[in-house]
């Protein structure tokens, strides 16, 4: 515990954390004052965010610092380490209310993501800049929120972080997802109501940091310029499933689309994908995000990743979902977690005996209720599987068909734009009201649905 007095001999000064942070509330010593049996760990390490070394050179007599500022008063530092020894998870939650951020810290702590909380929005802004986070979860409540979460998607490091809203239950979803939130937690914030949100957060978390994350290898790879038909021969520095980092043989920054081709060692076959410019290092290093891959060389970068990867990740298991409605271009499902809009997932479908495996990317979402998904094959063999699946329910009412989903990473601009699947000659009902100008809610999105398809229609309904 701190003295009662300590405020009045001097011995820590507010001005001195100030003037070394840059960033310190000199109302927080208020605070402070008025509760003086607080622990002195407990507001500035988890309500301030400060580090020991930091606050010890506040203290103007130097021998007290170590009795104010000892190793016992402080929590011990999260591990952010699994049983597995996999890296856990990394949240940055800006909350100032202490009951969300109880519930949040114990049910985050059992989905293992570790949680660095920010009571304000200049000391989130500071830990935005400074360090990488898989999730980013800001009570819109707040002073600040908006700044937040519009840095977050401009910020190098976290732009493709999922971002989590929590919002009151009045509150329009549209402000928050212009904003740039992935998901929305309504108030109030339950045990239950986190849990089944931050499960699908984590399943696209996990695939996020997946997809982000580089393992060093050194490889020739031919670069072809889809514009200017210019050749390059490079080397890599590192490699991912969405990109890699070369070495150019002359410092330059490559305009446009290119096809790369190189061999991963001990791959008989190899991989051809196109990429585009993602960030300039230093020298003659730039970075290179791939677009457009084929399920074979997501599949053969996956693996060979998997054997050549100190750290294998597991994935979270597919979710269950109910078939609402199904065309040749896509489909609604109902699911209490769905994944927000842009997410790219992988169906697996079965009806009877028909199976049927399919991608698609979230275009519609609905908090707590479902998510419409557009296919992004265009082949003529899945519009025939496709056809067959439809037959089979249409010949088969009472077939409830099931239905598995799995999220595989967020769309970047140019994948959403490069995706669109003509699904036939004849319009799409169900995709046109994916694409309305004027977004509808939940429930007149569903009426509307029902009306287009007629209740007898309606594919896979409950009850």
């Amino acid at each position: 515990m701190i003295d009662p007095d300590w405020n009045k001999s001097s011995r820590f000064d507010p001005k001195r954390l100030r003037q070394k942070s840059g960033r310190f509330p000199l109302q927080a010593c208020d605070t402070l004052k008025a509760n003086p049996d607080k622990e002195f760990s407990e507001f500035f390490t988890a309500k301030a965010g400060y580090s020991r070394n930091l606050l010890r050179k506040c203290f103007v007599d130097a021998p007290l610092a170590g009795a104010y500022i000892c190793r016992s008063a402080f929590r011990a530092p999260e591990s952010r380490k699994t049983e597995g020894g996999i890296m856990k998870l990394k949240s940055l939650l800006l909350c100032s209310d202490e009951k969300i951020v109880r519930v949040l810290r114990r049910t985050l702590g059992d989905l293992d993501i570790s949680v660095e909380h920010c009571a304000s929005s200049e000391i989130a802004l500071h830990h935005l800049t400074r360090g990488r986070f898989e999730a980013i979860i800001v009570d819109c409540a707040g002073q600040g929120a908006a700044e937040v979460l519009g840095v977050v998607r401009s910020s190098p490091g976290n732009q493709r972080a999922v971002a989590v809203a929590i919002l009151d239950a009045s509150t329009g979803l549209r402000s928050a997802f212009e904003l740039g939130a992935n998901f929305i937690l309504y108030k109030p914030v339950t045990a239950e109501r986190a849990k089944s949100s931050f499960r699908a957060a984590r399943a696209l978390m996990k695939k996020e940091r997946r997809r982000n994350t580089r393992s060093p290898i050194q490889i020739p790879v031919e670069m072809s310029s889809r514009e200017s038909g210019a050749r390059l021969k490079a080397q890599t520095a590192d490699l991912g499933e969405g990109g890699l980092a070369i070495s150019l043989p002359r410092r330059s920054k490559p305009q446009g689309r290119w096809q790369l081709s190189f061999t991963l060692p001990g791959s008989a076959a190899g991989v051809e994908v196109d990429a585009e410019f993602a960030w300039e290092g230093t020298g003659t290093q730039v970075g290179m995000r791939f677009l457009d891959q084929s399920p074979a060389v997501v599949q053969q970068l996956r693996e060979w990743l998997s054997r050549n990867s100190s750290e294998v990740e597991v994935d979270d298991p597919p979710v269950r979902c109910q078939l609402l409605d199904l065309s040749l271009g896509g489909c609604y499902l109902e699911i209490s977690s769905p994944f927000p809009v842009s997410t790219r997932v992988t169906l697996s479908m079965r009806a009877a005996a028909v199976e049927l495996k399919t991608e698609g990317v979230v275009r519609v979402m609905h908090p707590d209720k479902g998510m419409g998904v557009e296919f992004t094959k265009s082949t003529s063999e899945h519009r025939a599987l496709l056809e067959k699946f439809l037959s089979v329910l249409t010949e088969n009412r009472d077939v409830l068909p099931e239905l598995l989903v799995e999220p595989e990473g967020l769309e970047t601009g140019i994948e959403q734009n490069s995706r669109i699947v003509d699904s036939g000659e004849t319009e799409d009902t169900l995709l046109a009201l994916f694409r309305r100008r004027d977004p509808l809610s939940s429930d007149a999105f569903l009426a509307e649905l029902r009306k287009q398809r007629g209740a007898s229609a309606t594919v896979g309904a409950p009850a």
